[in-house]
């Protein structure tokens, strides 16, 4: 007889041990979060393109900005005296992206890079970005 093998652990006491990931991305220097809404090799219906049916490369995407580089509090020090720190810069939470939060913009389809567990997720560049797109009802257009 071999030796005896140790049991496996159960797959549904696996399954209830792990514990549901939540993760936020927060975009680092002149960048922003995007959202992907409408892609150049996707049809309003959802149906893909294929390659050869594809344009130009200089075809831009349209995304929602979901999240946007924000200020970090930064202080002085001088010498050993903790009265005398100083914030300075902007406050925790400024948006300093210079892009709206939640603005639909308009970028190079090759430009940013895919968040790997989302691909309609992109960092993009400020840079990067064409245009900042208003969405205006019909009515209001004169």
């Amino acid at each position: 007889m071999g030796s005896p093998s140790k049991p496996k652990p159960r797959q549904d006491h696996l399954e209830k041990t792990r514990s549901p990931i939540s993760r936020h991305v927060q975009p680092l220097g002149p960048r922003v979060l995007v959202r992907i809404v409408q892609t150049p090799d996707r049809l309003d219906s959802g149906l893909f393109l294929p390659q050869g049916a594809k344009q130009a490369q200089d075809q831009a995407l349209l995304a929602e900005v979901i999240e946007v580089a924000r200020a970090m509090p930064k202080h002085i020090r001088y010498g050993d005296d903790e009265d005398k720190d100083e914030a300075i810069d902007a406050p925790l939470g400024t948006n300093v992206s210079g892009v709206p939060l939640g603005s639909k913009v308009l970028f190079r389809k090759d430009h940013g890079v895919t968040v790997p567990w989302d691909e309609t997720l992109r960092v993009v560049d400020v840079r990067h970005i064409l245009a900042i797109v208003d969405e205006i009802a019909a009515e209001d257009i004169q």
